[in-house]
């Protein structure tokens, strides 16, 4: 088991969830060494009784303390800008799928199979299957094929919701007469989960998302049956 899945997190399932992840660590490497560094220094001056009085007035130092931090925050800033511009880029859609939230529950539209729409709910504790998740699994899932660019427009019909799926690296908020988009591309096959991420009501935890990923044979006979 990876050290997310320790977590009860999922692995990343996108190229964008991968980079999101890799940026992470990068983040935490530079900022342990950060905290080190100047740990150790805090440490010894703490336990050191001498003192350099040519440091007292040292135009030297005051560049390298003043220029170094701008350094260490320019690796951080550069990768940070690379990766909210993937972010936000959208390529050719392979697929469109329109989610609407509702109080509280998900409907979903399949703008290129106009006969595809259906609402998804959460399935309650006590019809939970082996293997299911409790507050996750949903009665239908939001099936998508695997390796191709997927779409999400993102709205709402009454309050402010938020559609977020992490093993995919997406979130959006779904606001009435608005419409967010999100573009990702699904690596691997499985059901990935994720909630509603904004405040919007009694029932707020118990509006899930279950995404299937399956191959693309398997996709266009379950459009089929549902057409």
């Amino acid at each position: 088991m990876s050290w997310w899945g320790s977590l009860g997190l999922q692995d990343g399932a996108s190229p964008l969830m991968e980079q999101l992840i890799f940026f992470h660590d990068h983040s935490m490497i530079v900022l342990t060494l950060v905290v080190v560094v100047v740990g150790y220094m805090m440490v010894s001056v703490t336990f050191n009784s001498l003192v350099n009085r040519s440091l007292l007035e040292s135009q030297t130092t005051e560049v390298i303390w003043t220029v170094l931090p701008a350094v260490i925050l320019l690796f951080i800033a550069f990768p940070s800008l690379r990766l909210l511009y993937l972010l936000d880029e959208v390529s050719q859609p392979a697929i469109t799928i329109k989610g609407i939230g509702h109080q509280w529950y998900w409907s979903y539209e399949y703008s290129d199979f106009p006969s595809v729409e259906y609402d998804s709910y959460m399935v309650p504790a006590r019809d939970l299957g082996e293997g299911n998740f409790r507050l996750l699994e949903t009665d239908n899932h939001t099936v998508i094929p695997l390796g191709s660019q997927i779409r999400v427009l993102v709205t709402s019909s009454d309050v402010i919701h938020s559609w977020a799926v992490p093993a995919l690296g997406v979130k959006a908020d779904a606001i009435p007469g608005r419409l967010n988009q999100v573009s990702f591309l699904c690596s691997r096959p499985g059901l990935f989960y994720g909630q509603c991420s904004e405040i919007c009501g009694a029932n707020h935890s118990f509006m899930p998302i279950t995404v299937e990923s399956v191959p693309p044979l398997v996709f266009t006979n379950w459009a089929a049956t549902k057409s």
